[in-house]
């Protein structure tokens, strides 16, 4: 979810559910220690609980980082073992080490001694040459034995030898048995499961064998779903009423963003899915898709996109 999950997206899917764990987009060790730490940290209160995903294999820098999750308020320290991306493997960041679960293991333990925050690993089911279940339960047994008690698992192997990063998101088949029985085996460890689902019929189902489910793409292009996630999984009222009023709520914080010197282009592309699949939807993202990125525009340009789009007169009906 690079350069999707911000907070500038992050602040809208806030304002939808209040109780759902949010994620920022990897973020690699390097650009946090040789970079601008702080920029790439930043996040509003608002968005908490938020978790910090980290790409990287250096133990040392592994808990650097996580030390910096902790003094910036973060929620949760994430390890990424997941990216199928070129870019990434080249440094040993993402799936590529799952080749490698001692070297896994290490940086978790690293971080765990660097930080109080729960440290957790999201990674895919194996990778070409490493797909058996065999290889997959010597991962989980070693990252576990390093203190790890929580695995997010993509019930997808990732190709690292053929296939695009877009590739690996469609072609090699769920297996979502296979973290079914990830569970089963080590019923002590908090097993998330992760890919492709994009129901709450399919969430109530993993729900049955699992102890958790991580949404991704689907709550990107789909934020509006999240809006129904606190009354039907955590027994809370939905914090807001319509997608117009989360997109009224969201208007502050747009126009303080703007005041810092972001373009609103940079900001609006993660508002595009809020009104998928409603009447008007498509003249919202055409107007901000034509008019955000002209030199001045404004929080007018949000304003005079979310009036294409007819307001409800009685209560919005939340996808199950």
């Amino acid at each position: 979810m690079m350069d999707w999950t911000t907070s500038h997206y992050r602040y809208l899917a806030r304002q939808l559910s209040r109780h759902t764990l949010l994620y920022t987009e990897m973020v690699t060790t390097g650009a946090l220690i040789h970079g601008d730490t702080a920029r790439f940290l930043r996040h509003d209160p608002t968005e908490y609980p938020l978790a910090l995903q980290l790409g990287g294999s250096n133990p040392q820098e592994l808990a650097h980082c996580a030390n910096l999750a902790e003094q910036y308020g973060f929620d949760e320290v994430n390890l990424n073992v997941g990216c199928p991306s070129d870019r990434v493997q080249n440094n040993m960041i993402g799936a590529c080490l799952m080749a490698h679960p001692d070297k896994v293991a290490e940086g978790v333990q690293a971080m765990i001694a660097a930080t109080s925050l729960p440290v957790t690993v999201k990674h895919r089911i194996g990778i070409d040459g490493r797909e058996s279940w065999d290889d997959l339960c010597e991962f989980i047994e070693k990252v576990s034995e390093a203190g790890c008690r929580t695995f997010i698992v993509h019930a997808r192997i990732a190709v690292l030898e053929g296939l695009s990063p877009k590739e690996n998101r469609d072609i090699p088949p769920l297996k979502y048995d296979w973290v079914y029985r990830l569970k089963a085996r080590y019923p002590h460890l908090e097993i998330i499961i992760n890919g492709g689902i994009k129901t709450f019929a399919e969430c109530r189902e993993h729900l049955e064998h699992t102890d958790g489910v991580m949404l991704g793409r689907e709550a990107y292009h789909n934020p509006w779903l999240l809006a129904g996630v606190d009354t039907e999984f955590f027994g809370r009222p939905m914090p807001i009423s319509s997608r117009h009023d989360a997109l009224r709520a969201v208007l502050p914080f747009i126009q303080s963003e703007l005041d810092r010197g972001v373009y609103l282009s940079h900001i609006s592309r993660h508002l595009m899915g809020l009104f998928h699949g409603q009447p008007g939807g498509r003249q919202f993202r055409r107007y901000i898709s034509e008019n955000a990125h002209k030199p001045g525009s404004g929080i007018e340009v949000i304003e005079q996109a979310m009036a294409k789009v007819p307001e409800p007169a009685g209560a919005t009906i939340v996808p199950a």
